[in-house]
């Protein structure tokens, strides 16, 4: 699983390197606000995502372990919800940048 999140991650930043010198300024990030100008988002912003991707698993990880020890049917929930966020998040940043570039 670890190996899906760095691919992941290289992704993310490959995509990022590769169109860095087409990016505007700002970007679309949050979706929910209304359309417009309350919708961007500096450049930088964008790194919120993988941060936050890296978070989730650690802590999902360390939720297992803490509370869920030895539990399999656990495991598997958390593995293929952990699968399911690592692919989602990684298709959303890269839907961003290829987007807006």
């Amino acid at each position: 699983m670890l190996n899906l999140l760095i691919a992941g991650d290289v992704i993310m930043i490959a995509s990022f390197i590769f169109k860095f010198n087409s990016l505007p300024p700002q970007l679309p990030l949050f979706y929910s606000h209304a359309w417009g100008e309350t919708q961007l988002g500096d450049t930088w912003m964008i790194f919120l995502i993988p941060l936050l991707l890296n978070l989730l698993y650690f802590g999902n990880g360390y939720i297992y372990r803490r509370f869920f020890s030895g539990n399999e049917f656990i495991k598997k929930i958390f593995d293929y919800l952990m699968t399911f966020l690592i692919i989602g998040f990684t298709l959303i940043f890269v839907k961003i940048i290829f987007l807006v570039s």
